[in-house]
């Protein structure tokens, strides 16, 4: 069970501790004492509740809390002194979180269907993500039973929230100077010890929790925090606050920190602090995400896991135990602690530390079994989302995916551009003459190209187009932006989207795989037949663009065009050069999703020659002396087909992944 206690004890707790240095209240122990207990941290939920993909209308047994809530039994089970705390980006992700925060919002009175799961399964504490402030101040406020001391959010009663603590100790507010969320916790857990006789005695031990989320926040959710919120460096943060907390008594310190790992010089507005973070003393563990990665992982490729002072097998950094525990509900992060007590006060025996990241994915490939009452849990939410997802908005004549967009088709992607481009165009006219006689262009990204595996691809199928259609189309709740840029702009642009591929030789013998770890959802293309491009993927990163013309002639470094994107992009998301804000000319309030489904609604029928086949771009022509291979979804070779990609084959309906991807190639020289 976890320590929750009522508001009014758990002020009084706080008031006993404060001038602490220690574990005052501990019981007359003897030294040698010991006592071994567990941190499991569940991170990136982003609403993942129930193992269902509410874009297929269909069980994703890959996925949900209701499977990660069973390994949180069974280690509790294994370790029943434990601590359970979830790293953010909690609130938002799927079409059930949009429901509760946008369609239907939930009550003052009622808890978020996530929040209410948690509740139930008993966690310690949480900390906050960056994806907790895409729906706003005032609705994460309202759905944390916060009081946010900030500009633009109503003073009230605290409304239903979650039942513990959440932590947040570098962002704060403008207006009152203080952390928006309560910057650390200290929250006492009795764990049962053995003492050098070998009897055993029950035990208080203070478990310091603190918070971080990424300083990159500001530049991602502009709309919703510029003016209202500042934030802070995570390292400066933290110098600040651990040595208070030991000073209150806590005898473990664990940073909850929502990034990942980045070893280049520090900066306190750096997005993945946490290396840097690891070297302030007195951390005692990291809890870590945000780069939806698993840590440790001992074959992992990944290079923020290979940077000097991280160990990915036994899952230290700096020597700090940490844990990366994948996302939406994947995996559990179990970091076993081994306490010693002498002197006073309890210290960590470094030696017996173990850190792992437990699969719901059991060895065989089945998955182990829901908890049941998660489900019954959020039941009324989950069927209105189904209901709501399920309403119709217009048809199409063709499959719109994304399995073959890293290589050319753009069937999922130009409705996207074209919903944009109209959206801004009409505020322009509307509203802007000034920028009327400027060309408006429009860029979209694969948001979903096979990170999570063979099911994580955009796919509608032909016929009707409903919601959850629009809502698979473009998966993220942001809004539309339109940015005024140079000839030499869109240039730069397209570089930084061409890092989504390897540099090639073409005359290696080996095969070649073509897609780096730039994110897909980075890879922004233009699907316009007055735009055209080439990526040469034989040259560095950036040198691949070639042959960038407009309307048949090289484009003009100097010449002016009116971009619409989303929020995320033109406020810094993604490090594309020049764009940090300082281009936008309109921050709309709508979401792009919504400029989707209206522009759907408007069009009736989608047909593949007007809407799926406007590719913009193509790679050099280039033989090679071996294969050049790519990863998608098995058995979907008709669709490159379709799409036009002659050049691509099939290796094998099978990686080896378990993930449900399949190996392809791709002939450059076609």
């Amino acid at each position: 069970m976890p320590l929750r206690l009522n508001l009014t004890l758990v002020a009084l707790a706080a008031l006993a501790l404060n001038g602490c240095g220690g574990s005052d209240d501990t019981p007359s122990l003897p030294d040698g004492t010991r006592t071994t207990f567990a941190l499991l941290e569940t991170t990136d939920l982003h609403t993942n509740v129930r193992s269902y993909d509410y874009f297929k209308l269909a069980e994703d047994k890959s996925i949900g809390f209701e499977r990660v809530a069973t390994l949180i039994k069974n280690a509790r089970t294994e370790f029943p002194n434990n601590v359970l705390l979830d790293n953010g980006d909690t609130i938002q992700g799927t079409a059930l979180s949009d429901y509760q925060a946008q369609v239907n919002p939930v009550a003052c009175s009622d808890t978020l269907a996530v929040y209410k799961v948690m509740n139930t399964i008993g966690y310690d504490g949480a900390g906050i993500g960056n994806h907790e402030f895409n729906y706003g101040l005032s609705y994460l406020n309202q759905v944390t039973g916060s009081q946010f001391n900030v500009d633009g959010v109503t003073a009230g009663a605290a409304c239903a929230g979650p039942k513990f603590p959440q932590v947040l100790a570098n962002i704060t507010s403008l207006k009152s100077g203080a952390p928006l969320f309560q910057p650390y916790r200290i929250i006492t857990k009795t764990f049962t010890a053995t003492q050098p006789d070998g009897s055993k005695v029950n035990v208080p031990v203070k478990i310091g929790i603190i918070g971080f989320t990424p300083p990159t926040i500001l530049a991602w959710d502009k709309r919703w925090l510029d003016g209202k919120v500042k934030s802070e460096g995570l390292v400066e943060t933290a110098q600040k606050y651990v040595p208070e907390m030991r000073a209150k008594g806590a005898d473990i310190v664990v940073a909850i920190s929502h990034g990942g790992l980045d070893n280049s010089t520090y900066a306190p507005d750096m997005e993945n602090g946490n290396w840097h973070l690891s070297k302030v003393a007195g951390i005692d563990a990291m809890l870590i995400g945000h780069s939806h990665q698993i840590f440790p992982n001992a074959a992992s490729t990944v290079p923020q896991f290979n940077l000097p002072g991280v160990d990915k097998a036994t899952g230290t950094v700096n020597g700090v135990p940490t844990v990366m525990a994948n996302f939406w509900g994947k995996h559990l992060g179990v970091i076993k602690m081994e306490l010693a007590y002498a002197s006073g006060k309890w210290t960590v025996d470094t030696g017996k530390t173990t850190v792992e990241a437990r699969s719901t994915q059991n060895a065989d490939k089945t998955y182990v079994d829901a908890d049941a009452s998660v489900a019954t849990a959020i039941d009324t939410e989950h069927n209105a989302t189904i209901a709501y997802v399920k309403t119709p908005i217009g048809s199409t004549d063709f499959r719109m995916n994304t399995y073959f967009a890293d290589v050319g088709d753009v069937s999922a992607i130009q409705i996207v551009n074209q919903a944009q481009a109209k959206y801004v165009a009409d505020y322009i006219a509307a509203n802007l003459p000034q920028y009327q006689a400027l060309p408006v262009l429009s860029v979209s990204a694969p948001f979903k190209s096979g990170f999570g595996g063979g099911n994580d691809f955009t796919d509608v199928a032909s016929g009707n187009v409903a919601i959850n259609n629009a809502a698979d189309l473009y998966l993220y709740p942001n809004t539309v932006y339109a940015v005024k840029v140079k000839g030499s702009d869109v240039q730069a642009w397209l570089e930084t989207a061409a890092k989504r591929f390897n540099q090639i030789d073409p005359a290696a013998t080996a095969d070649q795989a073509l897609v780096s770890s730039f994110p897909g959802y980075n890879f922004d293309m233009f699907t316009s037949t007055d735009l055209k491009y080439e990526i040469d993927v034989t040259k560095a990163v950036g040198s691949r663009i070639k042959n960038l013309t407009y309307k048949g002639t090289a484009i003009d470094p100097n010449a002016e065009f009116i971009v619409a994107t989303n929020n995320y992009r033109a406020s810094g998301g993604g490090s594309f050069p020049g764009l940090d804000g300082s281009k936008t000319i309109y921050a709309s309030p709508d979401a792009n999703r919504d400029a989707l489904i209206n522009y759907i609604k408007a069009a009736k029928t989608l047909s593949l020659v007007s809407n799926g086949s406007a590719r913009s771009w193509s790679f050099t022509k280039v033989a090679t002396a071996g294969r050049v291979t790519f990863k998608s979804a098995a058995n979907q070779l008709t669709l490159a087909t379709a799409a036009g990609l002659a050049n691509v084959s099939s290796i094998n309906n099978d990686d080896g992944s378990g993930k449900g991807l399949a190996d392809y190639a791709i002939d450059l020289s076609k």
